[in-house]
């Protein structure tokens, strides 16, 4: 069975935008560079609280470094498509950029957080589309669980072992802003339960079988 509609055109989007974006940062200088980063729209509260907010948009779309940048996109390949596909592509963009703003926010308010009760400075500088990611995530694990388990060729275990996976690698690194990841997750889980609902005499949970698969 061939489905409708299988080109992740906004997927692919997010994606130009960040490796397009990326490229220029490295060449006019560099990526991994934290002042240059900070210069050109990554997150540093401070900044954001002194009324920088376009930096909780801007830093979605930047990345330290080649590694960082291939290993978000490699995920957004892999999920955003099944995302775009259920939601429709106005919808699916919403949910994306809220769920990395969302997450940005969340992570602001427990630096604050930590500044107030532990004085903990304000220094860290931020970015990298992990958040609006793992609010993918988050999403696609609900869109399964409505359609009983299964979307695609995806499954209930299959979505909550990739979700654990990128969980435990991400804890594993400590440059990585895990909240942020736990955030997107929530986040994304309880947005799609607002904006999503289960086409009616839609084959959709079971298309997978016998059918076409479209990635990307």
């Amino acid at each position: 069975m061939e489905r409708k509609g299988n080109g992740a055109y906004v997927t692919w989007g997010i994606m130009i935008m960040n490796i397009v974006y990326f490229l220029y940062l490295d060449l006019t200088g560099s990526s991994e560079d934290v002042g240059y980063m900070l210069e050109h729209g990554a997150m540093y509260v401070p900044y954001v609280l002194d009324g920088e907010y376009h930096r909780v948009l801007t830093s979605m779309f930047m990345h330290f470094g080649i590694s960082h940048l291939v290993n978000n996109m490699l995920i957004l390949f892999i999920l955003g498509a099944y995302l775009e596909r259920a939601f429709g592509r106005i919808r699916y963009l919403l949910f994306y950029l809220s769920c990395g703003v969302g997450a940005n926010l969340v992570s602001i308010g427990y630096d604050l957080f930590l500044e107030a009760e532990k004085g903990i400075p304000l220094n860290v500088v931020s970015a990298g589309a992990s958040g609006a990611i793992f609010g993918l995530a988050g999403g696609l694990l609900l869109v399964v669980l409505i359609n009983k388990g299964r979307l695609e060729d995806l499954d209930t275990k299959r979505v909550i072992g990739m979700i654990a996976l990128s969980l435990y690698l991400g804890f594993q690194n400590v440059e990585t802003d895990d909240l942020a990841h736990v955030a997107g997750v929530v986040i994304g889980f309880f947005l799609a339960a607002l904006i999503y609902r289960r086409p009616k005499g839609d084959d959709l949970a079971g298309a997978g079988k016998g059918g076409e698969r479209y990635e990307g």
